[in-house]
């Protein structure tokens, strides 16, 4: 059985940071391309980063690049995003999820709101 979960999420002040988790599980995490998005009430879900099997990270929106990082930890099948300035607009709620054979996998999502 497939499952991602998120953690990491909560409340925090302008120019703080978060590191969100996903934890994988029931399928190859090693052989899985990885994703972080994130989505507002009544907008679509964007992505925000990627990471190859080996690592290679790929940030997909101009708005968090020098920011936001994605990272794995193929060992412990966890992907991270560190969430450095934060900003009011990244407040959403952000999912981890990996495609395969035509699916999509997605986790429950954690909340991040960013106020002051």
């Amino acid at each position: 059985q497939v499952q991602l979960v998120e953690s990491g999420g909560g409340f925090v002040e302008p120019g703080g940071s978060l590191r969100l988790s996903c934890a994988g599980s029931g399928f190859p995490f090693s052989e899985r391309i990885m994703r972080w998005h994130r989505q507002v009430p009544g907008k679509a879900r964007v992505m925000v980063a990627s990471i190859t099997f080996g690592g290679d990270p790929t940030i997909h929106l101009d708005s968090v690049k020098d920011r936001f990082t994605i990272s794995r930890d193929n060992y412990k099948n966890m992907v991270f995003l560190q969430m450095n300035n934060l900003k009011p607009e990244d407040t959403a709620r952000y999912y981890c999820s990996f495609h395969h054979n035509r699916n999509v996998y997605w986790g429950q999502g954690t909340q991040v709101t960013v106020s002051s």
